[in-house]
């Protein structure tokens, strides 16, 4: 393995996967690799817990799975996940990593956006979707509906993982010279531990600023793409005040005011703001991949979506607040593919918009 620092590429994932760092049954299809990242599939089995864990050190998530299982749940022929229920998915995937490469994990744009959190949890691990150097063995998916019912089979792509080797995060100088240079966001960059973003609620054209979902739903079947009625799963958020009040418990999606910028030679990814400036937090989808709102990926004016939960108390949340915060990291080298040239991306040149299973508005 090269010892460039920095996020490992497309190119560099596909040589993982050739030499073994990255095993998978059955093999890993080119689909699942992503400019900087690669998308891992659920298994056979889920497994009804009774409450989310981590296998903690020295344990393997196979022996804590003996103390927590409530059920089997075969999914070979399709299977619903049931709200508020926790369940753990053995991956198809599974590392043997070198000392020097670490691995961080995150739930798929779509996911997030359903609330479906999905977190990876390995033998040994101490955090959620943290992977040290140096880790051998299988990878699994805790999931929990929180907003809606899904049906899920084997080889559905709910999160996904990048690879870095060494420290690769920028400055927050580094971040004002790249801002500079290719400009990072539409207007003034607020840079302090990343890149800020605030939420629109003064939308240029309307009064449509957002979607809460709705607490009692049908099942979501996430192989259907374009297919639920968004007014079946979502209420509208409209408002001419430019503030809008967030109920406790609710979810709701959301879009950022700035356009943002992710180039060829950098990758990034969304971290919660502090709690300390309200009481809600942006959701878990986090990884921008290199060429996300770049121009010449055919993404100029790409808005970041915000997927946000309110907590214990009604929060106000105005027109222009910053609301979350975007780290960037170098690559270690440009990937072969840009998100939105010729791959399957979703998201390019997007607004608000929900996930890719309901149709367009």
């Amino acid at each position: 393995m090269t010892e460039k620092t920095g996020v490992l590429p497309s190119q560099m994932i596909s040589k993982m996967i050739a030499d073994g760092t990255i095993g998978a049954e059955p093999k890993v299809i080119p689909e699942q690799i992503q400019p900087a990242s690669l998308d891992l599939r659920l298994g056979y089995t889920a497994y009804r817990v009774r409450a989310s864990f981590l296998a903690g050190a020295g344990r393997t998530v196979a022996e804590r799975l003996e103390e927590f299982e409530m059920h089997r749940v075969d999914l070979t022929q399709g299977a619903v996940l049931e709200k508020g229920c926790v369940y753990v998915v053995p991956l198809m995937e599974s590392l043997s990593l070198p000392e020097g490469i670490q691995a961080v994990a995150n739930a798929k744009s779509s996911t997030g956006r359903l609330d479906l959190l999905t977190r990876t949890i390995t033998d040994g691990g101490v955090e959620f979707d943290r992977i040290a150097p140096g880790y051998s063995g299988p990878l699994y998916a805790e999931i929990c509906p929180r907003s809606f019912s899904v049906l899920v089979r084997p080889g559905m792509r709910l999160n996904q993982i990048r690879f870095r080797q060494g420290q690769a995060v920028l400055s927050d100088a580094a971040l004002r010279e790249l801002h500079k240079e290719v400009g990072l966001v539409s207007g003034e960059a607020v840079i302090g531990d990343g890149l800020g973003f605030s939420v629109d609620l003064r939308p240029e054209t309307g009064n449509l600023v957002g979607y809460r979902a709705k607490p009692h739903t049908g099942v979501i079947d996430l192989d259907n793409i374009g297919h639920y009625d968004p007014a079946d799963y979502w209420e509208e958020i409209r408002t001419t005040e430019g503030r809008i009040i967030l109920d406790p418990g609710a979810f709701y999606i959301l879009v950022s005011q700035e356009a943002v910028t992710i180039p060829p030679d950098h990758a990034a990814e969304m971290a919660p703001y502090l709690a300390m400036v309200g009481e809600f937090r942006v959701h878990y989808a986090g990884f921008f991949d290199p060429g996300f709102g770049y121009a010449e990926a055919g993404g100029a004016g790409s808005r970041g979506v915000l997927e946000v939960r309110c907590h214990e108390a009604p929060f106000v949340l105005e027109h222009g607040q910053v609301v979350g915060r975007l780290v960037y990291e170098t690559m270690a080298e440009r990937p072969d593919q840009l998100y939105g040239t010729g791959i399957a991306s979703n998201y390019q040149g997007q607004g608000l918009k929900l996930s890719k299973h309901f149709r367009a508005p």
